[in-house]
């Protein structure tokens, strides 16, 4: 059996993942331990960087309730500079960069216990070649082969796969994975069986893959016939089409894997809309993840009861 788990991006949402995470390890034992591959984009990469590097639910857990505030400072003075978002990131990675300097240190992919797989966007590629220069999606990992990221450093790759448009400034050219793969499980199921790695690749029968998200708002855009243009599309664009690959993702692994698939995504209520930068809304967070179903949002499955069956 070859385990995958996968978290979704969704900036301080992520204490919900780990609220959810924390109830599954409770009922189905060394359950993070016994999976091979952790996947995450964005507040999901760090997730899963922190569990390859060892680091408990619960520490995860407290890097988020107690440095939201500090993760996300948006001073009257950045504002002013930044014409209230208007010019500028909302928030500044420094902060950010700082606290994850202090959980991973030096550590390198290569270096994790586990593999992982953490989606980015490269904004420019800078081959020397103009008809080859471009942006393109770039998923991290540590499988060995010659297309191995593992001499990257954590820190790095976390910044990548969080610095979301509008929310921070870019890191190093590259912005938030979840602009491409919000749901990351179908690129890391995509990455078990890619030719360049040196490991044998896992049958589709022998995967087990389970999904986790952060909490959906219920979002929509009303009126059938809308005549927009860029300043309107602008505000609703980037949740739509994250919200949009999440679904597709979850699609795809649907049809490929079958009843070796879970995901879990629960939905919260109509007036309890929670952006990415809700830090204050900590404790709100994490007592939805601990009374949300632990069931399976296609098929209603108990996906604790599911994963303890199959001794995951």
């Amino acid at each position: 059996m070859y385990r995958i788990l996968s978290f979704d991006g969704g900036g301080i949402r992520g204490l919900v993942t780990l609220a959810l995470l924390k109830r599954l390890e409770a009922g189905v034992p060394r359950f993070v331990a016994n999976t091979q591959l952790l996947a995450g984009t964005s507040t999901g990469g760090i997730i899963a960087l922190g569990l390859a590097a060892g680091k408990t639910v619960d520490e995860l857990i407290n890097l988020y309730r107690d440095n939201g505030k500090e993760i996300f400072d948006d001073s009257w003075l950045d504002d002013l500079r930044d014409l209230g978002g208007a010019t500028g990131a909302d928030y500044d990675q420094k902060n950010l960069e700082r606290l994850l300097k202090a959980i991973f240190g030096d550590l390198r992919l290569r270096d994790l216990q586990q593999r992982v797989v953490v989606p980015a966007f490269d904004l420019d590629n800078e081959d020397p070649n103009p008809a080859k220069r471009t942006w393109s999606p770039k998923f991290f990992h540590n499988f060995p082969g010659n297309d191995s990221d593992g001499s990257e450093f954590v820190v790095d790759i976390a910044l990548h796969t969080s610095a979301a448009p509008t929310y921070f400034p870019t890191h190093a050219g590259f912005i938030d994975g979840g602009v491409v793969a919000n749901n990351p499980s179908l690129a890391a199921l995509v990455q078990t069986q890619d030719m360049r790695n040196r490991q044998t690749a896992p049958k589709f029968k022998d995967v087990r893959l389970i999904s986790i998200g952060t909490g959906r708002n219920l979002a929509f855009v009303k009126g059938s016939t809308l005549d927009w243009g860029f300043v309107a599309w602008a505000k609703p664009l980037i949740s739509l089409l994250m919200d949009a690959s999440m679904g597709i993702a979850d699609f795809q692994c649907r049809h490929i894997l079958k009843d070796n698939y879970c995901r879990i995504a629960p939905v919260f209520a109509a007036n309890q809309v929670i952006n990415l930068d809700d830090w204050r809304r900590a404790d709100e967070l994490l007592a939805f993840g601990s009374a949300a179903p632990l069931i399976d949002c296609w098929t209603s499955r108990d996906v604790a009861a599911w994963a303890k069956k199959i001794r995951w």
